[in-house]
């Protein structure tokens, strides 16, 4: 054997150092189709875990914590105070409501973003959440009515929300009011497509024509 191969077998078995065999487990994952059908479901579960931090946006940090006895509230810039005080007072009818209790914090997170969107879309103006005053709950007192606080101020489609009048639940209810949508326009407190107006319309002044 030449001096160039016996430093080309040196070189190689010196580079061979550094590599370690696959663990057994591994060994095991390559040759065990239920472990890797199970790896496969965890990464998936991963995968869906950030699609469903994009699909809701409401942020679990953060959360400053507020007394159960507190009021909570919060009014858009130019929002009117008349608007406000009809909203503080509970005059506006409530035309949707969700309720928090027996629900996870993941829970209530996921319901209370899905009821402001399809309220919103509805062409909903006012609601009621439901989220209890939390005098026990852990880790700190008042947690969902505090995330709720939390959570309301980061979505678009709310301009207004106040501690509810205790008819509706008191320090453990939040009125909500919505910004109108541009597809609906309410008549007598009843959402309509803003088509079907139209063409009402159409067809009223066409009667009158003939």
């Amino acid at each position: 054997m030449s001096q160039f191969e016996n430093d080309d077998i040196d070189s190689f078995f010196a580079e061979m150092q550094d590599v370690k065999p696959i663990a057994s487990d591994d060994k095991a994952l390559l040759h065990d189709p239920e472990k890797a059908l199970a790896e496969k479901q965890k990464r998936a579960a991963r995968q869906l875990s950030v699609r469903e931090k994009l699909a809701n946006p409401l942020s679990m940090e953060g959360v400053k914590p507020v007394p159960p006895d507190d009021f909570i509230h919060f009014q858009q810039p130019g929002i009117q105070d008349g608007v406000f005080k009809k909203l503080r007072l509970g005059k506006y009818p409530l035309e949707a409501n969700v309720t928090l209790s027996g629900k996870t914090l993941e829970q209530s997170r996921d319901l209370v973003y899905s009821t402001i969107k399809s309220s919103h879309e509805r062409g909903v103006r006012a609601l009621l959440i439901k989220h209890g005053t939390g005098e026990n709950s852990k880790p700190f007192p008042a947690l969902k009515k505090s995330y709720v606080n939390h959570w309301l101020r980061e979505l678009d489609e709310v301009i207004a929300y106040h501690t509810a009048q205790p008819m509706h639940g008191g320090f453990g209810a939040t009125y909500v009011l919505l910004k109108k949508h541009p597809q609906t326009v309410h008549e007598y407190g009843k959402p309509q497509p803003r088509y079907q107006r139209e063409h009402a319309l159409s067809r009223f002044f066409e009667h009158v024509r003939h």
